[in-house]
């Protein structure tokens, strides 16, 4: 960068006569550019996937030796570093005072190569290329992020005759290479391949159904195994699982499925001496050698969806037939308040029942309205008002069970949407039930009853990939006073697209 203002590319004209300030100062726009590039589009770091990912060795004739395999890294200045072959530094004891943990980093280098002198002139001579390269090198000092990166480190003990690789990557001991400390670099975003992303996704869903099934059977550990795939599923929904992390969040879920396995086979004995559940722990062990081996590549990764799938269909298997757990309510208790937030199960359920139980009330469906059914419509004196625009829509969409499902619907933005419900019970809250596209959300809507306003409708959040959810709204029990109920939702929020492909409304019993 030449001043302040900007960068300054070289502009050639006729006539123009170059220099070598002038080819130089062409070059350095490049490298300047390319540098910024890094630093503010890339973290620094090692890049994954490239080669052998820079992986650090103990060599196997068992001496005071590493051996740093071929690999990619940035650095915190935004320069490239990369090693074409694998490179073995030796640890000379005799530089160190032990007990003393050491650092094996990678640093930038330039050096001026292909010199030339003419013998005509010998005023005229210099180099004609600079190489850009890096050099592997054992510190004393904590890295310094700007101009190195760190590949491993190790401590050292008093004595030390060999270094091994670590026995156990997540706790290396002394004289074990420990690479935990290495920063990951480089790639924004997933380099999966769409159809390995979509597999991905219908393996943790597969998991994370079969613990389910686990939870509602009383077996506590579950539910680790349940958040585990959450947590998965969001890192993937936010495109950002691929070969450089899914080892180690695999290593997650596989030691929560160990702990369910353990969990199982404590409290749960009817299950444990099944003989599905004694091949799901087997196949539990087979994931933990696939991750023991630190073998971060494509291969691997085949075997861990094969396997970890194998393994979730056996989980199914071994509690096929078992009852859930349902816990009898006691006697003379006291009724639980109902609350909208009853109905958080409900927003992804592909299609509701004529009778749910929710946290202890029974809901019966009392009426439903079928969008762009000119019947049902008709007969719910259905409209639109006063809005800036409205239209028709048929889709076919995933809820996030992976359930699809295709329905017409209607669509306005601001205005209202009015309706009448019939069936009513007076005296009893009433909930109405949403179908809708969720990709259009965050978005509030305000709820009127028989011209009166009784709530605020929030629809927090957004969902790009699984895009049907039901939205409840609910009406207090004292807005409830006769069998027919007038329905206005009026668009609070400017300029959204408020959506609705199915009604249903639902009464507690």
């Amino acid at each position: 960068m030449t001043d302040m203002q900007g960068f300054k590319r070289i502009n050639f004209f006729k006539g123009f006569l170059t220099t070598e300030k002038d080819w130089n100062d062409a070059e350095r726009y490049h490298i300047d550019k390319r540098r910024l590039h890094n630093k503010m589009l890339h973290s620094s770091g090692i890049v994954y996937g490239y080669s052998s990912d820079l992986k650090v060795n103990a060599r196997a004739r068992g001496d005071l030796s590493v051996e740093v395999q071929p690999g990619y890294a940035i650095d915190g200045m935004g320069n490239d570093l990369l090693i074409y072959d694998a490179t073995i530094r030796n640890i000379n004891l005799e530089e160190f005072r032990l007990p003393q943990t050491i650092y094996i980093v990678l640093r930038y280098y330039e050096e001026l190569t292909d010199f030339i002198a003419y013998k005509e002139n010998l005023e005229y001579k210099g180099h004609r290329r600079v190489l850009e390269s890096c050099r592997v090198e054992i510190s004393q000092t904590e890295p310094d992020l700007t101009r190195e990166v760190e590949l491993a480190r190790i401590y050292l003990e008093k004595g030390v005759q060999r270094i091994r690789d670590a026995r156990d990557p997540a706790d290396p001991k002394a004289n074990e290479i420990d690479m935990r400390y290495t920063p990951k670099g480089g790639l924004a975003g997933s380099s999966l391949p769409p159809h390995l992303r979509l597999r991905l996704e219908m393996l943790l869903w597969q998991v994370r159904r079969g613990a389910l099934e686990y939870t509602r059977r009383g077996v506590i550990a579950a539910h680790d195994v349940v958040q585990a795939c959450n947590t998965a599923l969001m890192l993937l929904y936010a495109n950002l699982l691929d070969l450089r992390n899914i080892f180690d969040i695999f290593r997650l879920v596989i030691d929560s499925e160990g702990e369910l396995a353990l969990d199982v086979d404590v409290h749960h004995p009817t299950i444990a001496q099944k003989k599905e559940f004694s091949e799901y722990r087997r196949q539990v062990e087979i994931l933990r050698g696939l991750l023991s081996e630190n073998k971060n590549n494509m291969d691997a990764y085949m075997n861990l969806l094969a396997y970890q799938a194998k393994c979730a269909e056996i989980a199914l298997s071994a509690v096929a037939g078992e009852k859930p757990v349902i816990t009898a309510p006691q006697e003379k208790a006291e009724a639980k308040a109902i609350d909208i937030r009853d109905w958080e199960g409900v927003k992804g359920m592909p299609a509701p029942k004529p009778s749910m139980d929710l946290e202890g009330t029974t809901w019966v469906l009392v009426d439903e309205i079928e969008i762009l059914n000119k019947e049902s419509e008709d007969r719910h004196i259905f409209t639109i008002k006063e809005a800036k625009d409205s239209y028709r829509s048929r889709q076919k969409l995933k809820y996030p069970d992976g359930t699809t499902v295709e329905d017409t619907g209607r669509a306005h933005v601001d205005g209202y949407s009015e309706f009448k419900l019939m069936n009513i019970t007076p005296g009893r809250p009433v909930v109405v039930l949403r179908r809708m596209d969720y990709v259009y959300g965050d978005y509030e809507l305000e709820m009127a009853v028989n011209g009166k306003k009784v709530s605020i409708v929030s629809c927090v959040g957004t969902d790009r990939v699984h895009r049907w959810r039901n939205w409840p709204a609910m009406v207090a029990a004292e807005h409830v006073t006769e069998g027919t109920l007038l329905v206005r939702q009026q668009s609070i929020t400017a300029g959204r697209d408020i959506n609705m492909f199915h009604i249903w409304v639902y009464q507690p019993k």
